[in-house]
């Protein structure tokens, strides 16, 4: 493991210390960003479990006490975010943890009487499928034919707002009916533009994509290019996680890598820092949708009505976009960055269309 070397990183990029040389969390400089501030990989060698007087709570940074603080039932919910007393994962990844989650897609209310669910269940995914794929289009044939465009704030933003029309501020309908916790689309237009970050970055994966969804593709090459897309998704979810911390509660003592936690203790689980945990994850920093040691715990519930909605907006969405502007690139100069420390992705994605 490469020794902690901020101290060589200019004063501006250092993190800022607490008593006991823990960085803070939430101190000024923390959120521009962790990763090359080094904040999370000293959390992890050095302060694997510490308490965080301005976060209000312990924090735990390496995968394998993350993993348990999601999973473990001797962990709760905190505060109010609705996560089960059992062992089942917190809610995380674009799951708000809502108590009450309408089911995606539709409450079942307009099904004919004579269909069985799972038919029912299929019809209905594939309008919503439908949806997204009619407002990801529109939107990306507004700007297909401008020097410059961006994505953030003009498609990322727009995509998860309004599917029945793009307009922003739209609530989703599914079915019907507003899914409650889709409504909330912040979450998921930071995890698409993270994903379009990623994708935008490597011309072979955008390749392979156009590829297998272009003019002429079979249905084997569509079903490669979808399962392509979708661990590109999981895989920034992984690496660009867009909540970078899940609040949890121990109902009893519970012993980490670090120490011990006491009973009933408030608990930050650093999404951002396990994820990016060597000690789980090979060349961690490095977005690789096809490595062999991918893990969907980090990526939430399946079958959470935004999580599906993020995944059919992100692989919608490229296509969209890559059939519209074959040729899109990052402008002239531009790079991606993302900031944020609670909540993270990137604010700009600056594109040349053609």
């Amino acid at each position: 493991m490469p020794a902690d070397r901020s101290e060589a990183l200019p004063t501006a990029r250092r993190p800022h210390r607490l008593a006991g040389g823990q960085p803070g969390l939430l101190e000024p400089g923390a959120s521009t960003d962790p990763y090359r501030l080094r904040l999370y990989r000293i959390l992890r060698t050095d302060f694997p479990l510490g308490y965080d007087p301005g976060l209000g709570a312990w924090l735990l940074s390496r995968y394998a006490d993350v993993a348990l603080a999601l999973t473990d039932p001797r962990f709760t919910g905190y505060p109010r975010d609705g996560a089960p007393r059992g062992p089942v994962p917190a809610p995380l990844g674009l799951c708000r943890g809502s108590l009450v989650c309408t089911p995606l897609p539709g409450s079942g209310t307009d099904r004919d009487p004579g269909s069985t669910p799972a038919t029912a269940t299929a019809v209905e995914r594939a309008a919503t499928a439908s949806a997204v794929e009619r407002a990801a289009y529109v939107l990306a044939r507004r700007i297909a034919g401008r020097d410059q465009a961006d994505l953030v704030g003009e498609f990322c933003r727009w995509l998860p707002a309004g599917l029945s029309s793009p307009e922003p501020n739209t609530p989703v309908r599914t079915g019907g009916e507003t899914a409650d916790c889709a409504r909330h689309t912040g979450l998921r237009e930071r995890a698409l533009a993270s994903f379009l970050a990623n994708m935008l970055d490597d011309p072979d994966l955008l390749a392979a994509v156009a590829g297998g969804a272009g003019p002429g593709a079979g249905p084997g090459a569509e079903a490669g290019t979808g399962m392509l897309l979708g661990r590109a998704w999981t895989e920034t979810l992984r690496r660009d996680p867009p909540v970078q911390i899940v609040l949890r509660r121990t109902r009893t003592e519970v012993r980490v890598s670090g120490g011990t936690l006491p009973a009933g203790a408030p608990v930050a689980c650093l999404i951002g820092a396990a994820g990016r945990d060597p000690a789980r994850f090979a060349a961690p920093d490095r977005f690789d949708p096809l490595r062999a040691d991918a893990d969907p715990l980090l990526t939430g519930p399946a079958g959470c009505p935004a999580a599906l909605l993020g995944r059919l907006e992100a692989e919608h969405g490229l296509r969209a976009l890559l059939t519209a502007m074959p040729g899109i690139r990052w402008a002239d100069g531009f790079r991606p960055a993302s900031s944020g420390v609670l909540t993270r992705g990137p604010r700009t994605l600056l594109v040349r269309p053609s």
